[in-house]
């Protein structure tokens, strides 16, 4: 419902929808004229995103990595189902030694497995009612949502909430994720598609993760803050309300509206 686009409320039909702030592009280690000397990919990263990097940091062909995830035979919990988004963990991989499409995919989903599969990740998500791949895809949607790391278990809490009340969690992130596309604010047309990633008409988690969460994202998943919250929104930077009442919530997303109206051109399009 915040950061890389625009929270929306579904109600009565009607989307209501607020901006938030950009996500940094990913980077490449090195300079100048020189070789990258790694590649570092940022938390919140799609997959798709991630082979673009890998093809581009090799200097292969587009669409290589893709092509190459089978035949990595990479280590996924069974409920992937060979689909490694959410597991191509955030963090700096160096490109010496003749590194393959393979041996960098592999490199990213061991470190995965070794920070989400470990004793405090695997004790907090069952705590929670939750096996890992819950946990990671929960993570993976409050690193795309929150707009500061410290409203991160605030944002797995709403979360949680609606999923033991038989809420739908009506995420932009993962509609977006579903279109493809990053963030942007949802129309009624968007809500219609027929997809299991649309969080607005599909009730429960989406199938997959929808992006690569860091260790603030995942804490939060397992350790979320204690709260009766199951809505929210960023009204403007730093100002982000979290709450239980339905009328309140239409209040702060119409001061949040009102405030990303009276907001320069480029205020606005910093906030896109």
């Amino acid at each position: 419902m915040t950061r890389r686009g625009r929270v929306a409320l579904v109600a009565a039909g009607i989307v209501v929808a607020v901006t938030a702030a950009a996500v940094p592009l990913l980077a490449l280690g090195g300079g100048g004229d020189t070789e990258p000397a790694s590649l570092v990919v940022p938390e919140g990263r799609r997959a798709a995103r991630v082979y673009e990097s890998i093809d581009k940091a090799l200097d292969l062909e587009p669409g290589t990595t893709r092509r190459s995830v089978a035949a990595a035979e990479l280590e996924l919990p069974e409920e992937a189902d060979g689909n490694p988004e959410g597991y191509l963990f955030p963090g700096t991989y160096p490109l010496g030694g003749k590194p393959t499409p393979e041996k960098m995919l592999t490199a990213m989903v061991d470190r995965a497995n070794k920070a989400f599969h470990g004793a405090p990740v695997a004790a907090g998500a069952q705590r929670n009612s939750l096996d890992v791949y819950q946990a990671v895809t929960i993570a993976s949607i409050v690193q795309t949502e929150a707009a500061t790391k410290d409203d991160m278990g605030k944002v797995a809490r709403v979360i949680l909430n609606r999923l033991e009340r038989g809420m739908p969690l009506q995420m932009d992130s993962t509609l977006n994720y579903a279109l493809g596309r990053p963030a942007h604010a949802p129309t009624t047309e968007d809500t219609g598609k027929d997809s299991p990633y649309d969080s607005y008409r599909r009730m429960g988690l989406p199938p997959t993760p929808i992006a690569g969460p860091g260790a603030d994202a995942m804490r939060a998943a397992v350790e979320p803050a204690p709260g009766d919250w199951l809505y929210f929104v960023t009204v403007r930077p730093g100002d982000t309300r979290f709450t239980a009442d339905l009328a309140r919530h239409r209040r702060d997303l119409e001061e949040s509206d009102r405030a990303r109206r009276s907001a320069s051109p480029g205020e606005e399009a910093a906030a896109g």
